[in-house]
């Protein structure tokens, strides 16, 4: 295995230490440029989830109990992730296409 060890000449610790503050700044803006923050969760009231599915919120209601949707409580109030709600679609939509195939 090859030696790793570096040896600065002529080269006074103000120097070094402006090489290295010069070589962060370079990769934090890096960073930031590529940096893409994760947006907040959308969430649902049942209402929301009932108007967008276009169901009865007894129906929401049931598919909660059913595990369909998971639904979460804050308060006395109930919210669904959007995204979820989303997801929970999909295999009904792949459910129907298989019983017309």
């Amino acid at each position: 295995m090859a030696d790793k060890t570096l040896q600065f000449i002529q080269t006074t610790p103000e120097q070094l230490q402006e090489a290295i503050i010069r070589g962060v700044k370079i990769e934090i803006n890096k960073l930031q440029e590529n940096f893409q923050p994760k947006q907040p969760e959308e969430l649902m009231t049942r209402n929301e989830v009932k108007d967008f599915l276009k169901v009865d919120l007894s129906t929401v209601h049931n598919w909660t109990k059913k595990g369909k949707l998971k639904s979460y409580g804050l308060g006395h109030r109930i919210y669904y992730k959007r995204s979820e709600v989303e997801q929970a679609i999909l295999p009904l939509n792949n459910q129907q296409n298989d019983r017309l195939r």
